[in-house]
């Protein structure tokens, strides 16, 4: 759990220096540069990934509530959603005009998926922790810019293709979902 919290928090720590940190990191930048800063920015998050796979595998699960019974089904209904807001931040599409933040909107979906699926220590800790930062991070980045202006609408078809592109992204995640978490996504 150490190895797992560690991630987590340094995910967080890392992601929140652009907002509060915003003068450690002007700091930083002027003491060794743009370029180096953004690697090391980069190397952190690469440890912090490292740090939660590694302590998400080394964690043994213990239970710490009962998820819902309806609470899989939602989970499977959400990651594709999950999926395309991610993808969306990506990519000129309509729902940033109805979502200011569809990447972090899309790190919510995936935790309240998990959440309602999983009812174990390290999944409350990794979903939970992760769903709280991607909280706090649009609140941070509301904060530091201020009113939000409503992009323009791009055509309907960019919108349709994200969406096939995330049922495809989808189903390669439930496919592989054993390789990398060391469970089934779909538990027929």
């Amino acid at each position: 759990m150490v190895m797992l919290s560690a991630g987590i928090l340094l995910w967080a720590v890392v992601h929140l220096i652009p907002g509060p940190g915003q003068t450690i990191r002007q700091k930083v930048i002027a003491a060794i540069g743009e370029k180096p800063y953004k690697g090391v920015f980069s190397l952190a998050l690469l440890l912090a990934l490292a740090l939660i796979i590694f302590g998400w595998r080394s964690t043994d699960p213990q239970p710490v509530y009962l998820p819902p019974e309806w609470g899989a089904l939602v989970a499977i209904l959400l990651m594709p959603i999950a999926i395309f807001l991610f993808a969306a931040s990506h990519a000129r599409t309509r729902v940033k005009r109805l979502i200011r933040h569809p990447q972090l909107s899309g790190v919510v979906s995936w935790s309240v998926a998990h959440l309602l699926a999983n009812g174990d220590n390290r999944s409350l800790l990794l979903f939970g922790g992760l769903g709280i930062w991607a909280l706090l991070e649009m609140a941070v980045i509301n904060s530091r810019e201020g009113s939000w202006t409503r992009p323009v609408a791009p055509p309907v078809a960019n919108e349709i293709r994200l969406i096939v592109i995330a049922i495809a992204v989808f189903a390669v995640l439930v496919y592989l979902h054993p390789k990398f978490a060391g469970v089934a996504a779909l538990q027929l």
